[in-house]
């Protein structure tokens, strides 16, 4: 009998210091803003994203979706065009807003982080080849737009593959000269 009156005392001592139970084992409440700030289109929120992704285990107490499979049936370097972090950041904000009930809201939004991040890698390319890579990364945002998924046609990688060959004719030719 003792040892029952005990129990609760503990309980509500664990709870009282923050100690996790089951009962209050929960996701902090900030997970959507955080979300948020990880889902815009802008360098400083890719790079918080990209930060969090290298330390998830820091985030752990807000269960998120790490996965990723990176530009799903599409390829993750299109002509030799590295495009899996920003395929790894569009498939945390799909998985994780689903999660959360909050997806339809935030698409748009998640759409369009991804284009800049597309984008963004392009911009490291040279400026010959750079075309090429920009007709990719529009092709790979319509789908999503349009898809939900990256699906290119054999055709958008053909013509980008033409625009890459010109570019980097051009740049031989200059190096040349």
């Amino acid at each position: 009998m003792k040892l029952r009156r005990l129990a609760i005392p503990v309980a509500a001592l664990f709870i009282a210091i923050g100690v996790a139970t089951d009962a209050n084992a929960a996701v902090p409440a900030d997970k959507p803003a955080v979300m948020a700030s990880w889902s815009q289109p802008t360098t400083a929120s890719y790079n918080a994203w990209d930060n969090a992704r290298q330390h998830q285990a820091s985030w752990a107490a807000y269960a998120f979706d790490w996965s990723t499979d990176y530009c799903s049936d599409s390829p993750d370097q299109p002509l030799g065009f590295d495009f899996r972090m920003p395929c790894a950041r569009h498939d945390f904000g799909y998985r994780n807003y689903k999660a959360i009930g909050a997806f339809s809201a935030n698409k748009s939004r998640i759409d369009d982080s991804f284009y800049f991040d597309l984008k963004a890698k392009c911009a490291t390319y040279n400026s010959l080849v750079r075309p090429a890579c920009l007709s990719l990364a529009w092709t790979y945002y319509q789908a999503v737009v349009v898809f939900g998924s990256v699906a290119v046609s054999a055709a958008d990688l053909d013509r980008a593959a033409d625009l890459k060959e010109r570019g980097e004719l051009a740049l031989a030719k200059s190096e040349r000269a």
